[in-house]
């Protein structure tokens, strides 16, 4: 998994106006809690944090003063339309310790021929992981799968030192059946009517 280095800075203002301003200078408010601990409310750079998000689970050192703090994203809070951060929740960890997240289910291969339509009742597995070991995804297949199949979790394929968060036979992926697709070109004659004269 990734494992990147920030620099964080204390924050003493707090509410909307602060949070703006800081955001105004590039800066995303953030706070730090976990191991029984005070929360300890911070600012982080905001395009090296933008950038280590973009892997799920980054295991990010923040380096406060000095003082560095292992953490892990748990609440990511985004602007709804253009999607720029608004702040963090940051989790403490420790190497070593074991923590629930959920990680991003990928598939592949091919359905058996004639189809079928592939949900994702889950997009993202709930699983236990040590925390510098935290798995970046996971990948099904669902080779030769026809409509009534379905992948429950506990068919993922996990790596070593990871283990299921959720019950084993929650579903994953089902396989549906397509729709019929309703029929094109003029309706044929409704019963009992008359047909045109030739």
């Amino acid at each position: 998994m990734a494992d990147v280095k920030i620099t964080a800075e204390p924050r003493k203002e707090f509410g909307k106006g602060a949070s703006r301003r800081a955001r105004g200078a590039g800066k995303i408010p953030a706070v730090i809690y976990g191991h029984g601990t005070e929360p300890v409310h911070v600012t982080l750079p905001g395009h090296e944090t933008m950038m280590a998000l973009k892997t799920k689970n980054v295991l990010i050192t923040l380096d406060i003063e000095g003082r560095e703090e292992l953490v892990i994203p748990k609440a990511v809070q985004r602007e709804a339309i253009r999607g720029f951060l608004v702040h963090l929740d940051l989790l403490v960890v420790r190497r070593g310790e074991r923590v629930n997240v959920e990680i991003p289910i990928h598939t592949e291969g091919e359905l058996a021929p004639g189809g079928g339509l592939m949900e994702h009742v889950l997009n993202a597995l709930p699983v236990e992981a040590e925390a510098t070991h935290i798995p970046e995804s996971v990948t099904v297949s669902v080779e030769g799968l026809v409509p009534g199949d379905s992948v429950q979790a506990k068919d993922v394929p996990l790596p070593e030192g990871t283990s299921l968060a959720i019950d084993g036979e929650e579903v994953v992926i089902q396989i549906l059946q397509p729709q019929a697709e309703e029929p094109t070109g003029e309706a044929a004659p409704a019963e009992g009517a008359e047909a045109p004269a030739a």
